[in-house]
């Protein structure tokens, strides 16, 4: 049983991850021992929702509270207004040691940007926004360069080359960069600096710890370690979800991103052959077991510091990937569960129960409110979640049938702008594609009955004798959006 009054509190965060990846969750070409060790030692969450299906607003969420049109940071190269307040500055003031790893990306990263520090609590911020970002504060190349200087050589032939994630945006299949050996990976990197703050002999014995943990992988560019790749049986995994002709009944975006993704800034899935498809899927599958070494790694050197009864584990993923499915690479605006629906497994020991799993609709920001809970901070009354807790221990009594998603066009600039939003309500999706005034597009939208089609292949949005429906979860629509602005600023007196 938990000793300590507030648990130490570790969260493993992938870039990119859809849901279905894990073979605890039913993937059964997964390579992911540690991680399905961890979903039987906790609970797995089966319908987790991102509040946006693109790194920054999605990771503004988390570290908010709020929905991405509440907390500002609408888009990747936006940064975060600098008077919101981050759950992780509230922990360090209630004695939490905070520490994170890898990519925060909470502010414009492009080329050799640096992302700045807000006031977030952290003792240790080992920052590193991708792989390859050139930023002279990049953590991992600089560990990269001091222990394998001869792979930072052969990545880096000429010091100074000022490549940036672009490269990886173009690429279809891997970079010298995924393939390096494992043990001077960026995932081994992370792992590393992780068991290196575990094992920090500066806390207390009683002081309780945060730490993120950021992984890069699975994001694109597709590639990984051949030990790795020598794991997946490409043949064993399922095809893209695909319908012919299925697009001609979706929003025209969507076709324009299965031509190009990223707007026009990445290739889209027409430029991949039936052969890279299927390989890309593979090394995806790959990077992921790479994942599940690190994490079971990191698992391990808890358990041997003694802190393992003590601390909330927490895997997940910011947002996830299309992978093929409906013809489209990548993400973007699209709201299909490829892209918003992520991972979640839970463990504390004593506190959650072990081989649980709960069907209820969740969403990214309940995370901070159940650290929040957990941590015991009073006052952070910006968070709109709930706390994951109660749900986990069987008490779903009053627990909400919706869940929310946002794109304020949020990927690579798209001229019109394009914005939409899901509303995921009890078995039915509603996705708006937004026209006037927002943007110069004309409106359309998408509507899927998930209990007959959960691969969302039949839009019903337009089919007429769905039209109550759809009205309906328009009404419901605007009336989560009512209640999920924010109104955290307190009224002291009636005027």
């Amino acid at each position: 049983m938990p000793t300590k009054s507030q648990p130490n509190i570790l969260m493993l965060c992938t870039d990119q991850q859809r849901f279905d990846t894990l073979k605890c969750w039913g993937a059964a070409h997964a390579h992911t021992p540690n991680l399905d060790r961890l979903a039987e030692q906790g609970t797995l969450f089966e319908q987790c929702y991102v509040q946006n299906p693109i790194c920054s607003p999605s990771r503004a969420s988390l570290f908010t509270g709020m929905y991405a049109r509440n907390h500002g940071l609408w888009a990747n190269g936006v940064s975060l207004p600098a008077h919101r307040k981050m759950f992780t500055r509230s922990l360090a003031d209630v004695g939490y040691d905070c520490g994170m790893i890898g990519k925060q990306h909470l502010s414009a990263c492009e080329g050799w940007q640096t992302e700045p520090r807000y006031d977030d609590g952290y003792r240790m911020f080992e920052w590193a926004h991708d792989p390859i970002h050139r930023s002279p504060q990049n953590a991992y190349l600089s560990w990269l360069k001091r222990q394998f200087p001869d792979t930072y050589k052969e990545i880096f032939p000429v010091e100074g080359d000022p490549s940036t994630a672009e490269s990886g945006n173009k690429s279809r299949g891997a970079t010298p960069m995924n393939t390096v050996p494992s043990e001077a990976h960026f995932s081994r990197w992370v792992s590393e600096t992780a068991i290196n703050f575990l094992q920090d002999d500066r806390r207390e014995d009683d002081q309780p710890f945060f730490l993120i943990a950021n992984f890069f992988d699975p994001h694109h560019p597709f590639g990984a370690p051949p030990e790795f790749r020598d794991l997946i049986n490409a043949d064993d995994i399922p095809p893209p979800i695909h319908a012919d002709g299925e697009l001609a009944s979706k929003p025209d975006v969507q076709a324009a991103y299965s031509k190009a993704s990223y707007g026009g800034a990445a290739p889209g899935f027409q430029d991949y052959s039936a052969d890279e498809i299927k390989e890309v899927r593979a090394a995806y599958a790959a990077m992921i077991a790479l994942v599940d070494h690190e994490v079971g790694r990191i698992l391990d050197a808890l358990e041997a510091s003694g802190q393992a009864e003590d601390t909330l584990v927490i895997f997940t993923s910011d947002h996830g990937e299309m992978l093929g499915d409906h013809d489209i690479m990548l993400k973007g605006p699209m709201m299909y569960d490829s892209c918003t629906r992520v991972p979640l497994i839970m463990r504390w020991p004593g506190q959650i129960p072990a081989g649980a799993r709960v069907k209820e609709l969740v969403q990214w920001i309940d995370l901070t409110a159940t650290y929040i809970d957990v941590a015991g901070v009073a006052g952070f009354n910006t968070a709109q979640g709930a706390s994951l807790i109660p749900l986990a221990q069987g008490n779903a009594s009053g627990w909400r049938n919706w869940a929310l998603c946002e794109y304020r066009d949020s990927g690579h600039e798209a001229r019109p702008p394009v914005h939409t939003t899901m509303l995921r309500h009890e078995n039915h999706k509603l996705v708006i594609w937004h026209g006037a005034p927002a943007t110069d597009r004309l409106m359309d939208g998408e509507l899927y009955d998930l209990n007959v089609d959960p691969q969302e292949l039949v839009n019903l949005y337009h089919d007429p004798d769905h039209s109550t429906v759809r009205e309906r979860l328009k009404d419901q629509l605007l009336n989560v959006m009512d209640h999920t602005e924010d109104r955290s600023q307190p009224r002291v007196s009636n005027w």
